[in-house]
Protein backbone atom coordinates (compact mmCIF):
# COMPACT_ATOMS: atom_id res chain seq x y z
CA UNK A 1 0.00 0.00 0.00
CA UNK A 2 2.83 2.41 0.87
CA UNK A 3 4.39 1.90 -2.59
CA UNK A 4 1.06 2.69 -4.24
CA UNK A 5 0.62 5.85 -2.18
CA UNK A 6 4.18 6.97 -2.97
CA UNK A 7 3.44 6.45 -6.65
CA UNK A 8 0.33 8.62 -6.40
CA UNK A 9 2.26 11.31 -4.52
CA UNK A 10 4.93 11.39 -7.27
CA UNK A 11 2.19 11.89 -9.86
CA UNK A 12 0.61 14.86 -8.11
CA UNK A 13 3.71 16.70 -6.88
CA UNK A 14 5.23 18.90 -9.59
CA UNK A 15 8.80 17.93 -10.65
CA UNK A 16 10.19 21.24 -9.35
CA UNK A 17 8.93 20.41 -5.87
CA UNK A 18 10.53 16.96 -6.00
CA UNK A 19 13.98 18.39 -6.74
CA UNK A 20 14.28 20.24 -3.43
CA UNK A 21 15.79 17.83 -0.90
CA UNK A 22 15.13 14.26 0.07
CA UNK A 23 14.02 15.38 3.52
CA UNK A 24 11.72 18.08 2.13
CA UNK A 25 10.04 15.80 -0.36
CA UNK A 26 9.78 12.72 1.80
CA UNK A 27 6.20 11.51 1.83
CA UNK A 28 4.54 11.12 5.18
CA UNK A 29 1.88 8.44 5.26
CA UNK A 30 -0.70 8.24 7.99
CA UNK A 31 -3.42 5.70 8.30
CA UNK A 32 -6.41 6.41 10.46
CA UNK A 33 -9.98 6.98 9.31
CA UNK A 34 -8.40 8.62 6.25
CA UNK A 35 -5.28 7.83 4.28
CA UNK A 36 -3.23 10.99 3.94
CA UNK A 37 -0.44 11.67 1.50
CA UNK A 38 1.42 14.82 2.46
CA UNK A 39 4.31 16.57 0.79
CA UNK A 40 5.75 20.00 1.28
CA UNK A 41 3.29 21.40 -1.30
CA UNK A 42 0.29 19.09 -1.64
CA UNK A 43 -2.01 16.93 0.45
CA UNK A 44 -4.38 14.37 -1.00
CA UNK A 45 -7.03 12.74 1.17
CA UNK A 46 -8.54 9.46 0.16
CA UNK A 47 -11.45 8.44 2.32
CA UNK A 48 -11.58 4.84 3.41
CA UNK A 49 -15.33 5.22 3.77
CA UNK A 50 -17.33 7.19 1.24
CA UNK A 51 -20.54 9.13 1.73
CA UNK A 52 -23.70 7.06 1.34
CA UNK A 53 -24.92 6.86 -2.23
CA UNK A 54 -28.26 8.45 -3.03
CA UNK A 55 -30.79 7.39 -5.63
CA UNK A 56 -33.86 8.91 -7.20
CA UNK A 57 -37.13 7.32 -6.16
CA UNK A 58 -40.46 7.62 -7.97
CA UNK A 59 -43.19 7.87 -5.36
CA UNK A 60 -46.95 7.65 -5.89
CA UNK A 61 -49.04 8.15 -2.75
CA UNK A 62 -52.82 7.69 -3.06
CA UNK A 63 -55.25 9.83 -1.13
CA UNK A 64 -57.54 8.15 1.36
CA UNK A 65 -61.19 8.17 0.26
CA UNK A 66 -63.20 11.26 1.19
CA UNK A 67 -60.23 13.51 1.99
CA UNK A 68 -60.69 16.22 -0.68
CA UNK A 69 -61.86 18.84 1.82
CA UNK A 70 -58.97 18.12 4.21
CA UNK A 71 -56.48 18.16 1.30
CA UNK A 72 -57.57 21.64 0.29
CA UNK A 73 -57.55 22.84 3.90
CA UNK A 74 -53.92 21.84 4.57
CA UNK A 75 -52.64 22.43 1.03
CA UNK A 76 -50.81 25.71 1.89
CA UNK A 77 -48.91 23.92 4.68
CA UNK A 78 -48.10 21.07 2.28
CA UNK A 79 -46.61 23.54 -0.22
CA UNK A 80 -44.50 25.15 2.54
CA UNK A 81 -43.02 21.76 3.43
CA UNK A 82 -42.47 20.79 -0.19
CA UNK A 83 -40.69 24.09 -0.85
CA UNK A 84 -38.22 23.35 1.95
CA UNK A 85 -37.57 19.85 0.57
CA UNK A 86 -37.04 21.27 -2.94
CA UNK A 87 -34.51 23.75 -1.58
CA UNK A 88 -32.48 20.95 0.04
CA UNK A 89 -32.50 18.98 -3.22
CA UNK A 90 -34.45 16.08 -1.69
CA UNK A 91 -37.52 16.63 -3.89
CA UNK A 92 -36.89 16.95 -7.62
CA UNK A 93 -40.48 16.83 -8.90
CA UNK A 94 -43.96 16.60 -7.50
CA UNK A 95 -47.62 17.12 -8.22
CA UNK A 96 -51.13 15.81 -7.99
CA UNK A 97 -52.41 12.61 -9.53
CA UNK A 98 -55.93 13.17 -10.84
CA UNK A 99 -58.74 10.67 -11.35
CA UNK A 100 -59.60 12.32 -14.67
CA UNK A 101 -58.75 15.34 -16.77
CA UNK A 102 -60.32 18.46 -15.23
CA UNK A 103 -62.54 20.79 -17.24
CA UNK A 104 -60.19 23.68 -16.40
CA UNK A 105 -57.25 24.58 -14.16
CA UNK A 106 -59.37 25.52 -11.16
CA UNK A 107 -58.59 23.43 -8.07
CA UNK A 108 -62.34 22.98 -7.50
CA UNK A 109 -62.57 21.19 -10.88
CA UNK A 110 -59.95 18.62 -9.97
CA UNK A 111 -60.66 15.16 -8.60
CA UNK A 112 -57.50 14.32 -6.69
CA UNK A 113 -56.41 10.68 -6.51
CA UNK A 114 -53.08 11.28 -4.76
CA UNK A 115 -49.66 12.71 -5.40
CA UNK A 116 -46.45 11.84 -7.17
CA UNK A 117 -42.91 12.81 -6.19
CA UNK A 118 -39.36 12.29 -7.35
CA UNK A 119 -37.28 12.00 -4.18
CA UNK A 120 -33.50 11.78 -3.74
CA UNK A 121 -32.58 9.49 -0.84
CA UNK A 122 -30.27 6.67 0.24
CA UNK A 123 -33.00 4.07 0.68
CA UNK A 124 -36.70 3.30 0.48
CA UNK A 125 -36.91 3.77 4.26
CA UNK A 126 -35.31 7.21 3.96
CA UNK A 127 -38.02 8.14 1.42
CA UNK A 128 -40.74 6.97 3.81
CA UNK A 129 -39.14 8.90 6.66
CA UNK A 130 -39.19 12.08 4.54
CA UNK A 131 -42.78 11.86 3.38
CA UNK A 132 -44.30 10.67 6.66
CA UNK A 133 -43.62 14.14 8.07
CA UNK A 134 -45.72 15.80 5.35
CA UNK A 135 -48.93 17.47 6.52
CA UNK A 136 -50.88 15.29 4.05
CA UNK A 137 -49.81 12.21 6.04
CA UNK A 138 -50.22 13.83 9.46
CA UNK A 139 -53.72 15.09 8.61
CA UNK A 140 -54.86 11.79 7.10
CA UNK A 141 -54.99 12.78 3.40
CA UNK A 142 -52.27 10.48 2.05
CA UNK A 143 -52.55 6.72 2.54
CA UNK A 144 -48.88 6.05 3.31
CA UNK A 145 -49.49 2.31 3.71
CA UNK A 146 -50.49 2.13 0.03
CA UNK A 147 -47.63 4.31 -1.23
CA UNK A 148 -45.75 2.91 -4.21
CA UNK A 149 -42.03 3.64 -4.13
CA UNK A 150 -39.63 2.56 -6.89
CA UNK A 151 -35.95 3.31 -7.42
CA UNK A 152 -35.73 5.13 -10.75
CA UNK A 153 -33.02 5.83 -13.30
CA UNK A 154 -34.07 8.91 -15.25
CA UNK A 155 -33.02 8.78 -18.91
CA UNK A 156 -33.69 12.44 -19.75
CA UNK A 157 -35.05 15.66 -18.31
CA UNK A 158 -36.67 18.58 -20.03
CA UNK A 159 -36.39 21.98 -18.29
Amino acid sequence: MAARLNSIARQIVPPASRSVSAAATRTRIQQDSFTSISTNTNTVRMSSSSAPRTYEWLVVVPDKPGTMEKRLEVRPQHFEGVTKMKETGAFKMGGAVLEEMPADDEVSSMKFAGSTLMVVAESRQAVIDMIKDDVYVRSGVWDLEKAMIWPAKIAFRVP
